[in-house]
């Protein structure tokens, strides 16, 4: 019985000894609990904010700390100081933007790594866009939603907090290692199998034919490959068969809904402050004045566009957190983190600290202007990450959110319904979406 106990609480010393103050944790599963009642993961990073700002703190950082679950567990937080313990792994998390520039770039490629994996434009929807542009495959999600790829990357970004395997991994985090041996993943068996014989049925056909002139991101990885090394993992001439299909698997997964969510966002946004979006249509009848498709250098000349897009990624940035993993142990502005530490920036309440932005809730391009944009710190501001590690996508996404916008207010403007929920309410997905899905 004591060695259990001894279990159950031996992980939770860590921070005490740092003077990081915070809930206290239960046995075995620490704050785990804490989603299931505060259930928004974005509500639950700002009341956590809310309850532990104010305290005094041994360090001048503004610090929070908790424990969560092993891979693919979404992580909780709060700022200013303060501890949670949700499972047994160690999680700093801060709203430093010092702290944060040598998380992500000072020491980025020394002691911090990723913590989880876990005219084509203007004729395609954005999932077709991002399927297309990555492998060369047009999926029409609008004309067929029931597409089986679609309604299989539905099933495989569906996350729930109370999953067994979930549970049972906080607990025990030791039976990680087992159920990876055993193949035993928090996807459905069938949908990674899905994913994975359609990557490789493309990767085939790339072997067998002549290269295509449209280059794609699956084309870029089969031409890394070595032709002499293609199973051998320990040759750095080429990427094996598994990396290139764990690499187009990240790739779908990060593609999936973020632009388009993005999007549905912007338009709540303008539908809402109807002036805001008329000034943008100003704009855009300015620079295509009959009407014209839009092109690359209209839209990069669009600077109202711009900072519409950028305020509706700070209120509703899609990825809720970030998190670096300490591969050794480092002291930062006097700050011992621990090796094996997760270090966590939780985005949605980092957009919305009043110390760091006026009117935080309001909806305000005009902070992001020329002449306002050069006060903003830029590690306040990370819809896509920062440092060398941050989204791969970044200028593609931005592009493709500009010429679509482009096309819709040309022609057509956002308004409200009697549906439409003022203020917005949040769902409880993973990442950032709307409580009632638009259609």
């Amino acid at each position: 019985m004591l060695l259990i106990l001894r279990y159950g609480y031996a992980p939770y010393g860590l921070f005490k000894k740092l003077g990081i103050r915070g809930p206290k944790p239960m046995p075995f599963i620490g704050t785990f609990l804490g989603y299931t009642k505060v259930r928004r993961i974005q509500m639950c990073d700002l009341s956590l904010h809310s309850s532990y700002n104010g305290f005094d703190f041994v360090t001048p950082l503004f610090l929070r700390a908790f424990t969560i679950s092993t891979q693919n567990a979404i992580r909780n937080m709060e700022r200013c100081g303060g501890k949670l313990y949700d499972g047994r792994q160690p999680i700093i998390a801060t709203m430093d933007t010092a702290m944060i520039k040598a998380v992500l770039v000072k020491e980025c490629y020394s002691v911090f790594t990723n913590r989880r994996m876990y005219p084509i434009m203007l004729q395609h929807s954005v999932w077709m866009l991002w399927t297309s542009t990555a492998f060369s495959v047009d999926i029409d999600s609008i004309n067929n939603p029931s597409d089986p790829f679609v309604s299989n990357i539905k099933r495989m970004v569906k996350f729930n907090f109370l999953n067994p395997l979930l549970v049972l991994i906080v607990l025990f985090p030791f039976l990680g290692g087992i159920f990876e041996k055993m193949d035993v993943s928090f996807f459905p068996a069938e949908v990674t199998g899905f994913f994975y014989n359609f990557l490789a049925s493309i990767k085939s056909d790339r072997n067998n034919k002549e290269h295509k002139n449209r280059v794609d991101f699956m084309q870029l990885m089969v031409d890394s490959q070595s032709s002499k090394n293609k199973d051998d993992a320990s040759s750095n001439k080429g990427l094996t068969d598994h990396e290139i299909l764990s690499q187009a698997m990240i790739f779908i997964i990060a593609g999936y809904e973020t632009s388009s969510s993005t999007l549905g966002f912007v338009a709540y946004t303008l539908a809402t402050h109807p002036e805001i979006q008329k000034i943008l249509q100003e704009e855009i009848d300015e620079t295509l004045p009959e009407k014209d498709r839009p092109t690359y250098e209209a839209a990069m000349q669009m600077e109202y566009l711009e900072m519409v897009i950028n305020e509706t990624m700070r209120l509703y940035p899609i990825a809720n957190r970030l998190e670096r993993m300490s591969k050794s142990s480092v002291e930062i502005n006097g700050v011992t983190i621990p090796k094996g530490t997760v270090i966590t920036v939780p985005i949605y309440t980092l957009h919305r600290d009043p110390d760091l932005w006026s009117e935080p809730e309001a909806f305000k391009p005009e902070r992001f202007s020329k002449e306002n944009k050069a006060n903003i710190d830029p590690y306040a501001f990370l819809p896509f990450g920062a440092g060398p590690k941050n989204c791969i996508g970044m200028q593609f996404a931005l592009l493709m959110m500009k010429l679509a916008l482009v096309e819709i207010l040309q022609n057509f403007s956002f308004v409200t319904c009697k549906e439409t929920d003022i203020p917005m309410e949040l769902g409880v997905d993973e990442l950032t979406t709307p409580r009632i899905p638009s259609n």
